[in-house]
C-alpha cells in the first residue's frame, strides 16, 4: 500500500494474484488483474528480430563501490556470454535441474535465473523465500524435493551457506547435486571447505565465480574438470569459452592447476583439490 501511495503518476498497475491475498484498490484504483488480462490470449508469441547491438536492458549497480550507474547490456553479446558460461562452467546437460538462488532483480538473477536457463533450454527452479525458513535446512529440502543437480548460491542475496552452519550441519543431506557454485560476496577458504565438505560431501566441485554487473556473466571461474583451490576462482573464463572442452580438457585442467598453485591453500583431502 505504501508503494502504491508513492505511485501517484501511474495510471495503470498490473497485479499478479500470487499469494491469494485480496486485491485492495484504494487509494489509487486502476489495478489490472494479470490473470484476467491474459484470459483467452494466444499461447504463441513470435520473437521480435533484434540487431546485435540493440539494448536489451538497463540495470543499475548497487553503489557499494561508488555512485550507482546504469549499465546497458546489448542483445547478442550478453545472451551469448550468459548461455555459454552457464553451459561450460556448470556443464549443463538436458536432464539437469538448475537452481540459482539469486534475487532476479540483481544481475545474477537476470543472467542465471532468467536469460541463461531460457537460452539453453535448461530446467530451472525459482524459489521464493528465505534460505533458513521455516527450518535451517530449507534450501536442502527444496534441493531434495525437486531433484536439483546444479546449484548456484547467491551470497549477495542470502547469508553465506556457512553463516548458520552450526544449525544446518545436522540437517544436510548428502550427494544431492553434481556441481555447486557461489557468486556475490567473496568466499574465504574456510567457508569454501565447509561448503565442499558438508554440502558437496567431497564429491561436488565448487565453481567459485567472479564477475560484475558491468560484465553480465562469469569472468573468472573454474570448470568442473579444473583443479580447485579453496579461496581461488582459478582463471579467466574467456579461456574456457575459447575451447576448454573435449580433447582440450586435460590442457585446460593443467593450466588451472598451475594458476591455482600460486594461491594460498587450505588442506583438504579430496579428488578435486590441489594441495
Amino acid at each position: 500500500m505504501k508503494l502504491l501511495a508513492q505511485a501517484q503518476a501511474s495510471k495503470r498497475r498490473f497485479v499478479v494474484r500470487h499469494a491469494g491475498n485480496p486485491v485492495i484498490s484504494e487509494p489509487l484504483g486502476g489495478e489490472i488483474l494479470y490473470d484476467e488480462l491474459i484470459e483467452g490470449a494466444s499461447t504463441e508469441c513470435a520473437a521480435e528480430p533484434m540487431d546485435a547491438e540493440d539494448a536489451l536492458f538497463i540495470l543499475y549497480t548497487s553503489g557499494s563501490t561508488g555512485m550507482p550507474k546504469g549499465v546497458v547490456h546489448t542483445t547478442a553479446g550478453y545472451m551469448v556470454a550468459t548461455a555459454t558460461t552457464l553451459q561450460t562452467v556448470f556443464d549443463i546437460h538436458d536432464d539437469d535441474v538448475w537452481w540459482c538462488t539469486a534475487d532476479v532483480g540483481w544481475i545474477t538473477g537476470h543472467s542465471y535465473c532468467v536469460y541463461a536457463p531460457l537460452l539453453t533450454g535448461t530446467t530451472s527452479l525459482i524459489y521464493e523465500g528465505a534460505p533458513d525458513y521455516p527450518e535451517p535446512d530449507a534450501l536442502w529440502r527444496v534441493v531434495e524435493r525437486n531433484a536439483v543437480t546444479k546449484f548456484l548460491y547467491g551470497a549477495n542475496d542470502h547469508p553465506p551457506p556457512h553463516a548458520f552452519r552450526g544449525e544446518m550441519a545436522t540437517w544436510l543431506r548428502p550427494q544431492l547435486s553434481q556441481d555447486l557454485g557461489t557468486v556475490g560476496e567473496p568466499i574465504n577458504p574456510e567457508a569454501w571447505v565447509w561448503y565442499y565438505e558438508h554440502v558437496g560431501r567431497l564429491r561436488c566441485p565448487i565453481m567459485d565465480t567472479w564477475w560484475q554487473t558491468e560484465t553480465g556473466c562469469f569472468m573468472i571461474s573454474p570448470l568442473p574438470v579444473s583443479a580447485l583451490k579453496p579461496g581461488s576462482a582459478t582463471e579467466a573464463s574467456t579461456r574456457h569459452r575459447s575451447g576448454c572442452r573435449g580433447p582440450k580438457r586435460q590442457a585446460c585442467s593443467a593450466r588451472a592447476r598451475r594458476t591455482a598453485r600460486n594461491n594460498d591453500a587450505v588442506a583438504v583431502d579430496a579428488p578435486h583439490v590441489v594441495q
